[in-house]
């Protein structure tokens, strides 16, 4: 298998061990094997343990499992992260059960099995683990495991590969009826230290929790090895039918795609997208098997849950590039996809099925380019994309040494529309107000640009930092990671006077998020001088950033919007100065009354487009701007005839309010106008100044 030779490392630390009690090792264990992806996907698999633990009520000891509760990550798991279940509870289970119509009733039981009011709920795996009868169970999705279990031949693979050590169970939904199975496979095979869940992963035990860990290590290495030996010179997926383009061609064509499939699958609800160009991705989308293989869907029910049961695979020559032809044929291949995945649901659908979800699809092929997955956030969009790499994987391994199996529809439908994943779908948060959008913030790693980016990204957006110093970018970027986490922010670093660089700035925005629906122009500069001393190059200055750089991205950010189709906003961070005229700053408060008036006419142009465009005014909003860190402070304390370290002040008292202006109350304003709270407003001006009166608009 490609990509897939290279061994496990065992990364077990005796010393560090040795410090935890049974459940520290399991969560240790849990973190372990979730770290790799070959091991298992984000959210995919699970592990156990079975302790004693004094009874709350009785003060007695009593058996306790401890397992992964659902919707987990057994990678960055904590320990309340486990559903805990007395054993005596859910064995007794086994006397109401009446069988495989019965799965979904005995899920209803598992939440009266609950160890001491644990909150977390139980997943629908947890009789599989209860029901094996070892201390320690590791079920795992490793791509060389499933490429065995979804082989035509799996049973004899596995036979021939772990001969007794290892045994095959056939396909089945998870359930009671496979922890049943399990159970029973245990007890017919006291020597055997794990399974193969056919078309679906790899089930280890053990009575110790380092040994549990590293027998399922051993059995994944096991099968790397084998299939290093066994695809050794072999074609995989039929050998090469195109060859991929340079990387930087790759990344332009999915710039211009992203946006395009964005705008037709998002009408509903607002997708992101997420671009892959890795090798793996790159040998399957170029591949003579692409379409066959893609059309027999993924195995694991992990693996469809997340991408849809099948790809969407675009038409696209790269030996002949027509981006153009493709973004014209969209419509049509979307139209084809959906009817096909309609088909499908009504196909195999039941009587209390679930109503038919999003019918579009999640994975997009291109030969020569790669992968773009869409999903209604940013990590889920990327966890997709990694889904789709480990069902490459799969299908490479599979077909190379036998055939690939994929699950058939009607065992697909009944995981995909289960009612027990429909409640666990409920269960999930109302989306924040700004999900599935993207904001462009420039001068985002200012003052008023770090306070703007965190107020929307505490509302769900995803958020592009544009700023022309690259320190300060990159130490409010890290930051940004460290709070909201790294699928919802990127930087660019951005001259907004330089039009190639607010075009690939842009075209950056859409490989990373798919597109742009916010854009918080605020790239700021401030210059103070009486007009005879204003020279030509500080009033050039002030106008190539505050009015020509505001036109080059408002002029990208249209161009953008009307490609998506799906409207957009557009906040100008002026200044009372726009409005108010001050002494000995001509250059700054012409290039702010442009500003102005240039919102004012793209408000007119956007608004058949729905398009938004409105202004915020802030006046003497000094905390942490880098404008008032500079000459501008001096300036102004100048000619305001008082220290410097008495503006603040001065700007406090000089307000109606008698108040000081923070950035955050500038990013409130922003945020209001760039969410439906202002849906029916544009060509607007907000001024957030503590008031006052030669700024009125009226």
């Amino acid at each position: 298998m490609s990509g897939q030779t290279r061994l496990l490392e065992n990364r077990w630390d005796d010393s560090y061990a040795a410090k935890l009690d049974e459940l520290g090792k399991l969560l240790y264990r849990s973190n372990l094997l979730g770290a790799d992806k070959r091991i298992t996907n984000y959210g995919g698999g699970n592990t156990s343990a079975k302790v004693m633990e004094t009874d709350p009520l009785s003060g007695e000891k009593v058996r306790v499992m401890w397992v992964k509760g659902s919707g987990g990550d057994v990678g960055t798991i904590k320990l309340d992260g486990f559903a805990t279940l007395y054993m005596d509870k859910l064995e007794a289970l086994k006397g109401l059960y009446k069988g495989v119509e019965d799965e979904d009733r005995m899920v209803g039981f598992l939440p009266h099995c609950t160890f001491n009011l644990n909150p977390r709920a139980a997943s629908i795996d947890t009789p599989l683990h209860g029901f094996v009868p070892y201390t320690h169970v590791d079920h795992m999705h490793p791509d060389a495991i499933i490429a065995i279990a979804a082989s035509k031949n799996s049973k004899e693979l596995t036979k021939q590969i772990f001969g007794d050590e290892i045994g095959w169970l056939p396909w089945r939904r998870p359930g009671f009826q496979l922890g049943l199975d399990l159970e029973a496979f245990v007890k017919a095979n006291p020597n055997a230290r794990g399974v193969v869940l056919e078309s679906h992963g790899l089930f280890t035990w053990a009575n110790d929790a380092k040994a549990c860990y590293e027998l399922t290590l051993q059995i994944i290495n096991k099968a790397i090895d084998w299939f290093a030996g066994a695809t050794e010179g072999k074609t995989t997926f039929g050998g090469a039918a195109a060859n991929s383009l340079p990387a930087a061609e790759r990344r332009a064509i999915a710039a211009r795609l992203m946006p395009e499939i964005r705008g037709r699958i998002g009408k509903v609800e607002r997708k992101l997208g997420h671009f892959d160009d890795q090798d793996a991705v790159l040998e399957f989308v170029n591949s003579k098997n692409l379409k066959p293989l893609g059309a027999l869907g993924t195995s694991c029910p992990d693996h469809f849950l997340r991408t849809k049961i099948r790809p969407l695979i675009l038409h696209f020559d790269p030996g002949k590039p027509d981006v153009d032809a493709v973004i014209a044929a969209l419509d049509e291949a979307l139209e084809e996809y959906r009817a096909d995945y309609t088909r499908y649901y009504e196909t195999c659908k039941h009587d209390d099925s679930p109503k038919m979800r999003d019918p579009n699809p999640v994975i997009f092929l291109v030969p020569g380019v790669g992968m773009l997955s869409f999903a209604r956030d940013k990590a889920t969009a990327r966890i997709a994309g990694e889904f789709y790499v480990n069902a490459i994987n799969v299908m490479r391994g599979a077909s190379t040494v036998s055939e690939y199996q994929g699950l058939p529809e009607q065992e697909a439908f009944d995981i995909e529309y289960w009612l027990l994943e429909e409640a666990k779908l409920r269960r999930m948060p109302k989306p924040k107000s700004l999900a599935g959008q993207v904001a462009f913030v420039t001068g985002g790693a200012g003052g008023i640009g770090r306070a703007t980016a965190a107020r929307l990204m505490g509302e769900g957006a995803c958020v592009v930092l544009a700023d022309i110093d690259g320190g300060a970018l990159e130490e409010t970027r890290a930051d940004f990671e460290e709070s909201f986490g790294k699928d919802g922010v990127r930087g660019v670093i951005l001259d907004v006077t330089k039009e190639d660089a607010v075009l690939a700035a842009f075209a950056e925005a859409c490989v990373e998020f798919g597109g742009v629906d916010i854009l918080v122009s605020n790239a700021g500069i401030a210059s103070s001088a009486p007009v005879e001393e204003t020279t030509l190059a500080m009033w050039n200055k002030n106008i190539d950033i505050l009015t020509t750089g505001y036109f080059l991205v408002s002029r990208e950010a249209f161009r953008l919007f009307r490609r998506q189709k799906l409207g957009g906003n557009v906040v100008f961070v002026a200044s009372k100065n726009g409005l108010a005229s001050s002494p000995n700053a001509s250059a700054y408060c012409t290039a702010k009354a442009a500003e102005i008036h240039l919102a004012r006419c793209l408000a007119l142009e956007g608004a058949e487009a729905g398009i938004r465009v409105n202004t915020v005014n802030p006046d003497a909003v000094l905390r942490g701007s880098k404008i008032w860190s500079g000459e501008w402070r001096e300036q102004r304390a100048a000619s305001s005839k008082i220290e410097v370290s008495d503006l603040e002040e001065h700007y406090r008292k000089r307000s109606m309010l008698k108040l000081n202006v923070f950035p955050e109350d500038i990013a409130e304003a922003i945020y209001f106008l760039a969410s439906d709270a202002s849906s029916k407003s544009t060509g607007n001006i907000i001024n957030v100044d503590a008031g006052n009166a030669q700024s009125f608009t009226r």
